[in-house]
């Protein structure tokens, strides 16, 4: 008799970890401290937004690599009384100064991710506050306390964001206000170091007591624009004091008799739609999961959805997406005949976007089945490498991709919004939630989702070995493959036209929480490609 685990079972002599059980509650975060907040807020009666909140300006502090205050978020929430999915996008505009025009006649082809020019009013902060008041329990004061002791008292530096720091030595040395945050004796703090931001807990404090506005409207902003214009940027006071969060009407689309649901453009939540829908068409549970034939149809679907992202995906305010037209039936048919089994689509060719995968994503199911998906990103490691010299806030890069092209819909503009790549989901049926989940990685983030889904509900793997499964990512030219890919699986791919590369980083991080409703368990997961935790009980 073998003691070989069945199919997707755990095989307990190999690394890898357990999905997280619970009966009340559960969260998932990309870092232990970052969970055991969002934990400490629920245990307090807090519900998953408030967990949230408090969850994601911890890793503000303890992943400044990947996020914080200087950076934007979008959010997904569903309340378990009302069944209504709620969508706030978070994402900052341009300048008001700022035009297409006005980079060609300096000649600017594109926006360098680390100029003032690619820091937009940083979102996060006014989303945050507007979901607080409006779905909250708690007011800011409590929610912020964790991330205020976290930065004047010092967090210590984990594993994956002390590799993650070490790699961005060039861009932190490059400004000084970023050296002297960051690099603390001149180097890197290697893991298990602490580091303590004592100007960023006072930026946090003054938002805890002042709300929103201290970071739009006060000092804070000050010091940003300042900061901003001093570089050669377009900011002024007013870009910030303008500046709202706002709902806006999700999107979403079936796959396997579930309801997947994003947050609408200048997000790039369409993409994921676009990939379901065309891979729908096909009988992809069949496939061995890491086969050629596989990967292959989940590439070429991944490359159409970027396809039309890329030519099409804007600020809604300022162009027109037709997005009930692109996930039609007839779209979607027309996307899904381009797809050969025989070879790759050979005439795909993207539109030029800087490469981005820094982001963090957060999910929570509170007592009441509350749940929330949730993400925050400052674009790059350490954004723009700007960080303002008061309030030591680190600004995003996110206007980078802007493109600077009169007849594109996504060229710069005044009070605009690049289109985004940080995008949460969630899964429902029968109009109750099933998943909340996400998966960061910036372009990769639509491919991420998908398989992380095609994995659970083609496949059947339970909810960690969908997150812990070997990825690829294709897009345009691209196919990256994590290292765990077979070879046979590479050289398949290969024989079908993909010039295939090793991913240089994991690809994405990935945070989910199955709301099992028949044995009222929940199933939390957390990507150990970084330090990430699920807890729930």
């Amino acid at each position: 008799m073998s003691d070989a685990p069945a199919p997707w079972e755990r095989d307990f002599e190999s690394p890898g970890r357990s999905a997280a059980l619970g009966t009340s509650c559960m969260a998932a975060t990309s870092h232990p401290l970052a969970t055991a907040t969002a934990l400490g807020v629920l245990r307090d009666g807090g519900n998953a937004v408030d967990a949230a909140i408090a969850a994601v300006a911890v890793l503000g502090v303890v992943e400044p690599t990947q996020t914080g205050i200087g950076g934007d978020c979008f959010a997904l929430y569903m309340p378990a009384a009302t069944g209504r999915v709620h969508a706030i996008n978070g994402s900052g505009w341009a300048p008001a100064a700022a035009s297409t025009d006005w980079f060609r006649d300096r000649g600017i082809p594109a926006i360098d991710p680390t100029s003032a020019h690619a820091v937009t009013v940083p979102g996060a902060v006014a989303a945050w506050g507007r979901l607080a008041e409006d779905h909250g329990t708690f007011g800011l004061d409590r929610l912020l306390a964790p991330a205020i002791r976290a930065a004047e008292d010092g967090y210590p530096v984990t594993e994956r964001v002390a590799r993650d720091w070490r790699r961005q030595l060039t861009k932190l040395r490059s400004q000084p206000h970023a050296a002297a945050t960051f690099l603390p004796g001149g180097e890197a703090p290697r893991a298990g170091d602490l580091h303590r931001q004592p100007r960023l807990a006072a930026a946090l404090r003054a938002i805890a007591s002042g709300g929103p506005a201290a970071f739009y409207r006060g000092e804070i902003a000050a010091d940003i624009v300042a900061c901003l214009r001093a570089l050669g940027g377009l900011h002024s006071l007013d870009d910030f004091a303008a500046f709202e969060a706002e709902y806006v009407e999700p999107i979403r689309a079936s796959y396997r008799g579930y309801d997947l649901w994003q947050c609408p453009p200048n997000g790039q939540g369409l993409t994921s739609l676009l990939i379901a829908r065309t891979l729908e068409r096909f009988e992809i549970g069949r496939l061995a999961a890491l086969g050629a034939e596989r990967l292959h149809l989940l590439g070429e679907a991944a490359r159409l959805g970027y396809a039309v992202r890329d030519a099409v995906v804007c600020d809604p305010r300022q162009g027109r997406v037709k997005v009930e037209e692109l996930l039609s039936d007839r779209h979607v048919a027309t996307l899904a005949s381009r797809i050969s089994p025989s070879q790759r689509i050979a005439d795909l060719t993207p539109a030029p976007l800087p490469a981005h995968r820094d982001t963090v994503f957060l999910t929570v199911v509170d007592r009441d089945l509350n749940c929330i998906a949730f993400i925050n990103s400052i674009f790059d490691d350490f954004g723009s490498g700007i960080v303002a010299p008061q309030t030591g806030i680190v600004l995003h890069n996110r206007g980078s991709g802007f493109v600077i092209d009169p007849a594109h819909p996504n060229t710069i503009a005044g009070r605009k919004r690049p289109l985004h790549t940080i995008i949460p989901a969630l899964l429902t049926r029968a109009g109750r939630a099933v998943m909340p989940f996400g998966c960061t990685g910036g372009h990769f983030q639509p491919i991420g989702q998908m398989q992380l889904l095609s994995n659970l509900l083609d496949l059947g793997m339970p909810l960690q070995r969908a997150v812990d499964a070997p990825r690829i990512f294709a897009r345009g030219e691209v196919f990256e493959v994590e290292r765990r890919i077979p070879a046979d699986a590479v050289a398949g791919l290969r024989a079908l036209g993909h010039v295939v590369t090793l991913a240089e980083n994991p690809l994405g991080t990935a945070q989910a929480i199955y709301i099992d409703r028949e044995r009222g368990i929940l199933h939390g997961a957390a990507d150990g490609r970084r330090d990430g935790v699920a807890l729930g009980w």
